[in-house]
């Protein structure tokens, strides 16, 4: 990591504590739509987190005609306790004080682009480099370290990825790119039972004391 350039910073559960309410709103409409219990919805929708709501149903629920409008109601049903959160003052002097560091600080987000940027738009004191959303054929993973690679002219091993999902270390894996665990959504053993050993953080001001 002592070659990063560029911190990319997972949104939901990473930047913002998003991850429990979003949990308790999928685990409705899975109970809903295909009456898995409420614990276990939880357990699945968080397992496949780091993905997009409709890609984690197809896991979840291959060619299910369901499916379409079960992910639709969930982008809806979660957008209200997705604007009562606000980034913690603590992330916001983390931030700052990378970016005074002379690291750029991305934003990497499976949740839709407009979303994103409207959520930032209300928070004035903690400006990112960029910002990077969900669009049709744009996401999470290599779409975005690639296009992160073009814009900023560096290259992946030059990258490290901050997440808390075990969707985002795969991604940050298949694109070469080094990461990060932001423990919260998951445990240290989470990760550690399927990938091995990891670099892991309690909160992101864990990572002042990674890159000086």
């Amino acid at each position: 990591m002592d070659k990063t350039k560029v911190l990319v910073l997972d949104f939901d559960g990473t930047v913002v504590d998003t991850m429990g309410g979003f949990a308790e709103v999928a685990s409705q409409v899975l109970n809903r739509f295909f009456g898995t219990p409420l614990d276990e919805g939880k357990r699945q929708y968080l397992e496949t987190s780091g993905l997009p709501f409709s890609q984690q149903l197809e896991i979840l629920h291959p060619g299910d005609k369901r499916n379409g409008l079960a992910a639709q109601q969930f982008e809806q049903e979660k957008l209200k306790g997705f604007f009562l959160e606000r980034i913690s003052e603590e992330t916001k002097e983390v931030v700052r004080e990378l970016k005074k560091r002379g690291y750029i600080v991305v934003v990497s987000s499976n949740n839709y682009q407009e979303l994103v940027d409207l959520f930032l738009a209300r928070e004035k004191d903690c400006q990112f480099d960029l910002v990077l959303g969900a669009k049709n054929g744009f996401y999470k993973g290599k779409d975005h370290f690639d296009f992160i690679c073009r814009h900023f002219g560096v290259s992946p091993q030059e990258i490290t990825f901050v997440g808390d999902s075990l969707k985002d270390f795969e991604r940050a894996k298949e694109s070469n790119v080094a990461f990060i665990a932001k423990l919260g959504t998951f445990k240290r053993e989470d990760f550690e039972k399927r990938f091995g050993k990891v670099v892991a953080i309690e909160s992101l001001k864990g990572l002042l004391g990674l890159f000086k």
